[in-house]
């Protein structure tokens, strides 16, 4: 067994900064329950089991610390040997990424209108990942001491390998399908980059963790360094899902519609009041137009209209026409 320095100290960093994550994402499930009481039962229902196995995880890894370093302390054989609670912990590492990756590849359902080449890859690595740390836990509580895991150590990788490659693909996924859903509206086009930045944004930690997890254990096999990372992948997971719920409205927002006035045609000496425009005023002025410019979105399914507010999905773009065409000088002019 290596030095405290590089087995227990970055086990109790690993804990430490997990529980800063955990308490993250426990104000985010506050601010979700406060800000969206009219969701879905069932998203209402993932948001709690998944912060449910969260928690567990929390409690298995801090029972973990906790009797290495003050339960067996002075006793130099206990850091040789496996707790249960560190064992358990990876299947509900396992859980949170399940329930998350799932929900995520139900949106890659939906937004590409059911096409199962897209959503198989990511069920097949979600359910790989799942069951890699199924099997890890089954097989790691018949063994006593952390010796003994370098037997199952290919599972290790494994977990790692699925939880990094998943998120890749449902990121990839997700971008791809926004970025042929560009319409050529520039207020469209804004949302869906945003959209795009967020998906990125939400699968790159887990995957940059994962895979840093995946690293160390492959080139320091007798640190724990690993297990740092490892302990965050869940926390991460739980966290976004939680930013993705929770960004709902400010992407709504985002996405009304804008009034624009042109004054190309001003000339630099020239004021207006803004509030005298109408469009059955008779007065004129040479040298002054004003040109309003108005995008009018509709949508005619009147069952989506009345959801949207509490959609989980509410915020994802469909293509839309203007009243206008955006390539004509056919728009409606005031000149003051």
């Amino acid at each position: 067994m290596a030095a405290l320095d590089s087995t227990m100290g970055p086990l109790l960093i690993g804990v430490i900064l997990a529980a800063v994550m955990y308490g993250v994402s426990c104000s985010q499930m506050y601010y979700y329950f406060t800000r969206y009481p009219r969701d879905p039962w069932h998203i209402k229902l993932l948001v709690t089991v998944v912060w449910t196995t969260d928690s567990i995880h929390q409690a298995l890894i801090s029972h973990s610390v906790y009797w290495y370093l003050v339960t067996e302390y002075g006793n130099p054989k206990a850091l040789f040997m496996l707790t249960r609670s560190i064992i358990i912990e990876v299947l509900f590492n396992g859980f949170t990424g399940v329930f998350v990756q799932t929900f995520f590849a139900a949106r890659i359902w939906k937004l590409s209108g059911g096409k199962l080449y897209l959503v198989i890859p990511v069920a097949i690595l979600i359910a790989g990942e799942f069951a890699v740390s199924l099997a890890y836990t089954v097989k790691a509580l018949h063994y006593h001491t952390f010796a003994d895991l370098t037997q199952i150590k290919g599972l290790s990788i494994s977990i790692n390998v699925f939880a990094a490659a998943g998120d890749v693909v449902i990121a990839t996924i997700l971008c791809t399908i926004l970025h042929f859903s560009r319409t050529g509206f520039s207020k469209s086009n804004t949302l869906i980059n945003r959209l795009m930045v967020f998906a990125v944004n939400t699968g790159l930690l887990t995957s940059v963790c994962a895979c840093l997890s995946l690293i160390t254990i492959l080139s320091l096999p007798d640190t724990f360094i690993y297990i740092t990372f490892f302990f965050l992948v869940g926390r991460l997971y739980c966290n976004s899902l939680m930013a993705t719920l929770n960004a709902r409205k400010s992407l709504r927002e985002a996405s009304g519609n804008d009034v624009s006035v042109s004054l190309r045609d001003m000339q630099p000496a020239a004021s207006t009041n803004l509030t005298n425009i109408s469009p059955y005023s008779q007065r004129r002025t040479e040298g002054i137009t004003i040109r309003i410019d108005t995008t009018k979105d509709t949508k005619h399914d009147t069952e989506e209209v009345r959801n949207a507010s509490h959609d989980p999905d509410s915020y994802r773009f469909h293509p839309k026409f203007s009243q206008y065409d955006s390539n004509s000088d056919k728009r409606p002019v005031e000149e003051v």
